[in-house]
């Protein structure tokens, strides 16, 4: 990987999310999600979940970084929340049900992140853990992993 063109990436990103369209900002969103795990990231994503002016730029880049499935976009989602507003937190709840909402396997392993991040030294971070947790534990996936019938054999 090229560490300077990622950061010129990201750069440009954000500047992209600082435009006056709330469609180039919810580009930017998008496209940042992907460097979610640089520190100079963070920032700009942030405020683009929580973006002041539109809800769409804060569902679009939530989505985004959520797809990630990783600690890097919990975390992002988990400081958004614990500042959110109430309209910006139930667009970012809207976020959290489509990505997590299908799979059992992908919402019980960011259940499992989210506990750890609960006890997180940045305050944010393991507050809007806790209450990514509690919105993830009341998701019925559709979608559980297998079992076998009952009076079938796996022997």
């Amino acid at each position: 990987m090229d560490g300077d063109r990622r950061r010129a990436a990201v750069v440009a990103l954000g500047e992209l999310g600082r435009s006056p369209d709330y469609r180039d900002r919810a580009d930017a969103g998008h496209g940042l999600a992907g460097f979610a795990e640089m520190p100079e990231a963070v920032r700009p994503l942030l405020e683009l979940v929580l973006d002041p002016d539109d809800t769409f730029v804060t569902l679009v880049t939530a989505r985004a970084v959520l797809r990630r499935k990783d600690r890097a976009g919990l975390r992002i989602v988990a400081s958004a929340l614990a500042t959110a507003d109430e309209n910006r937190s139930d667009w970012i709840h809207t976020a959290i049900v489509d990505v997590f909402g299908i799979f059992a396997i992908d919402r019980d392993d960011a259940m499992r992140l989210c506990e750890e991040m609960s006890r997180d030294a940045d305050g944010h971070v393991a507050l809007g853990a806790r209450q990514l947790h509690e919105i993830l534990r009341a998701i019925d996936p559709v979608l559980r992993p297998s079992q076998p019938a009952l009076g079938d054999s796996t022997e």
